[in-house]
């Protein structure tokens, strides 16, 4: 694939030099990726425990769909709303940090800059590079608090519609998450045999879920398969024994 032209000098900084034939990859949806697993992981095991549970105390299908259906309804909503919300708190903090941050750089000028040259120096830059740097980073007030944002407090600011996306993500996740579970509690008229598919079904689900997870971050596949599988039965083996213990 040939390469595009390079693009004109800006403000001294060179053409950009070849790279990788297909450029360089790298990840940057893991928000979005850790709302999917989230809402996913929980919607695998929270309603697959319910069920195996209520298997054990009731012979009745029709009683473990409509109390599956209820909780996945209910754990829609509470993930959803929790991921709204801890979303919305990220990005009120974000404003509030950097407000705090643009007073400080007209209160008390000549130590934000020092602050600037103390995040250079750990970078390496020293003497007339090191001032000339402060100097240039400083002379816009936009530049100077994202530099300070990112470098100082390690913070980044939040997309637009995060909130909502995230609460979507995760609401939607848990929902196609925990009807995997139940679905075979819904075709299925037996109880026993449901169950056994269930736990089936869900540990495909899980290897096959973490598998994916890894693929998109990078992580050895198989590892990640089997590390999610482990700790989705894990959590499913314990809400079932609780569930049997307590339902007799």
């Amino acid at each position: 694939m040939d390469s595009p032209a390079p693009a004109p000098y800006r403000e001294g900084l060179p053409p950009q030099p070849p790279g990788p034939p297909e450029g360089e990859q790298h990840f940057t949806s893991s928000e979005s990726v850790r709302d999917l697993v989230i809402g996913m992981a929980d919607g695998l095991t929270v309603p697959f425990a319910l069920a195996a549970g209520l298997s054990g105390a009731v012979a009745a299908n029709p009683l473990i769909v409509t109390a599956g259906l209820a909780e996945i309804a209910a754990g829609c909503v509470a993930m959803g709303l929790g991921g709204y919300l801890a979303a919305r708190t990220d990005a009120q903090h974000y404003q509030a940090e950097r407000m705090r941050e643009e007073a400080e750089t007209h209160t008390y000028p000549e130590r934000e800059k020092w602050e600037v040259s103390a995040i250079l120096h750990r970078y390496g830059l020293r003497g007339e590079t090191l001032a000339r740097a402060t100097e240039a980073i400083a002379s816009d007030r936009k530049r100077w608090v994202d530099f300070m944002m990112r470098f100082e407090l390690d913070l980044s600011e939040p997309a637009a519609g995060r909130a909502a996306r995230s609460a979507a993500t995760i609401g939607g996740a848990y929902v196609v998450g925990g009807m995997i579970p139940l679905s075979p509690y819904i075709l299925m008229s037996e109880t026993k045999p449901a169950l056994m598919v269930s736990a089936v079904v869900t540990s495909i689900a899980l290897l096959g879920f973490g598998w994916l997870k890894a693929r998109v971050t990078g992580l050895p596949p198989l590892r990640g398969g089997l590390q999610t599988l482990l700790i989705g039965g894990v959590a499913a083996a314990v809400a079932y024994t609780v569930a049997k213990l307590v339902g007799g």
